[in-house]
């Protein structure tokens, strides 16, 4: 029986293996890596021990994070997924198809953001569309592709987690979900916590990427000198990126929930909102498999970055499955399937409306 469509959200594994991956068009031997589940990027040989690696995403914006806010999460949400390569960000390719509503000033916002955070990243834009349309909204307002040139040898994908590497996770549990409700429901927050605690949960915002992240881990050296796969927790969190991870690299893990990182404003919202946060959104939070004799020095490379991080669990052979230890009893590890984001979200939203808040 074909599977369905989920009603928010990425579609499933079970969705791309019946639709999307037996039509991928003309088939290159140049395409190292090609679409798949889980797998952030793909990866072109252009000749010369170069390769090109590429990303695809929306453009992300929400006005009520103001437009300078949301244009810098909007760049680093599409290089965020670029630099699990472990390569850096070189070019942009951008689409922007606008809703009538945005104003000629709003739209300078987002592109002088854009430009200064690509002008510190060392991206070049080269190509793009921009336009105003009707039908579009906020937040989806196009598409972008990034792009990152490097060596062949050095590029790392969520398939090469290997056997006995030791499993990290930068910042912890629901990042980006934290972040997101800190900044939509502040009054709220702030009328329940005090103000002190709006401010820190706030904060979490400017923490919704990876960027710092895999390019601090990558300078560790790669492959069999270090770090062997990354993936930021995006859709379903640390639960879903895991297990992503493992599927991709077909590779078992044993997980240690308690090693994980939760932040106190994270457990708090979390709570209060009803969303687990080991499987929230969390953009931000990086995945990364690493060879056993580089961990210390990738966890004080971080720190010196004052990046948090905490060495979660190990990879383990395949048939042992992925396996998740809580208060030293194990259970399997499951993906979620549905982010408890989304439904919390869109519950609090009409809370608010019906409050008169919004």
């Amino acid at each position: 029986m074909p599977s369905e469509l989920p009603e928010m959200g990425k579609i499933s594994a079970e969705v791309f293996d019946e639709l999307i991956y037996p039509r991928l068009g003309r088939r290159r031997r140049s395409v190292l890596v090609g679409p798949k589940h889980g797998v952030d990027i793909g990866v072109v040989d252009i000749g010369g021990g170069k390769v090109m690696a590429m990303t695809t995403d929306p453009v992300f914006i929400v006005p009520e994070y103001g437009f300078e806010r949301a244009a810098w999460f909007a760049i680093h949400i599409l290089c965020s997924d670029a630099v699990t390569s472990a390569l850096r960000p070189t070019y942009l390719t951008i689409d922007l198809n606008l809703p009538l509503s945005i104003t000629r000033a709003e739209l300078e916002t987002v592109w002088k953001t854009i430009d200064i955070e690509c002008k510190k990243l060392g991206i070049a834009i080269v190509c793009g569309h921009t336009a105003r349309y009707d039908g579009c909204h906020y937040p989806m307002v196009g598409g972008a592709t990034v792009i990152s040139v490097g060596e062949k040898s050095r590029y790392v994908t969520p398939q090469m987690a290997r056997r006995e590497d030791m499993v990290v996770i930068t910042k912890g549990a629901a990042i980006e979900a934290t972040g997101i409700f800190a900044l939509a429901f502040k009054d709220r927050i702030k009328e329940h916590f005090g103000e002190e605690f709006s401010r820190r949960a706030e904060a979490i915002f400017d923490q919704m990427s990876v960027v710092e992240d895999a390019l601090t881990a990558a300078s560790v050296g790669t492959r069999e000198n270090g770090v062997t796969a990354m993936h930021d927790a995006t859709e379903c969190g640390i639960w879903g990126g895991l297990y992503e991870v493992a599927k991709a690299s077909r590779v078992g893990m044993r997980i240690e929930k308690e090693k994980i990182i939760v932040l106190d404003e994270v457990a708090k919202i979390c709570a209060k909102f009803g969303m687990d946060p080991y499987s929230s959104i969390s953009e931000g939070t990086l995945i990364i498999t690493c060879k056993k004799n580089k961990v210390d020095l990738l966890l004080k490379k971080l720190a010196r970055k004052n990046i948090p991080a905490s060495v979660v669990g190990e990879v383990i052979p395949e048939g042992k499955g992925i396996i998740l230890v809580e208060e030293g009893k194990e259970r399997p590890l499951e993906h979620p399937r549905v982010d408890p984001f989304w439904p919390a979200f869109a519950r609090t939203l009409a809370e608010e409306k019906k409050r008169g808040k919004r």
